[in-house]
């Protein structure tokens, strides 16, 4: 496996990368906008996973950095699916700084509204909903 790296460097998001999957592929942003996936960008605390420097995955986090985070847009290009890197991009938000001590982390699925908290490997001492 070559480097691997998860950044919160805003700079470093190909949004290219992020767009055309988000707006191609993911079923819950279907038809999104450039501009819209761009707006996102900037209003959020963003981790992009890197692999030998090239986008592959990618996650962002709306949250007041005091009791509320909301996760979002969460993905894994297919090719590097199935090598642990989605449990390195969730270890990376669970353990950012901004983050810890919230007490609502919510991420919603095509099926429901979940707590982060029934997560096997959050330690976030949020309550569930």
């Amino acid at each position: 496996m070559g480097e691997v790296e998860i950044t919160t460097d805003p700079w470093r998001v190909d949004v290219d990368v992020v767009h055309r999957f988000l707006s191609e592929s993911a079923y819950w942003a279907l038809g999104r906008s450039r501009t819209t996936v761009e707006r996102s960008i900037r209003n959020s605390l963003c981790f992009s996973v890197l692999y030998d420097g090239q986008q592959v995955g990618f996650a962002r986090v709306v949250s007041d950095r005091a009791v509320f985070a909301y996760l979002m847009d969460v993905f894994i290009l297919p090719p590097w699916r199935g090598q642990g890197l989605s449990k390195k991009l969730m270890a990376a938000i669970l353990s950012h700084p901004d983050l810890q001590g919230l007490t609502l982390f919510l991420l919603r699925t095509a099926t429901r509204m979940g707590s982060m908290r029934n997560s096997a490997s959050c330690r976030s001492n949020a309550p569930a909903i």
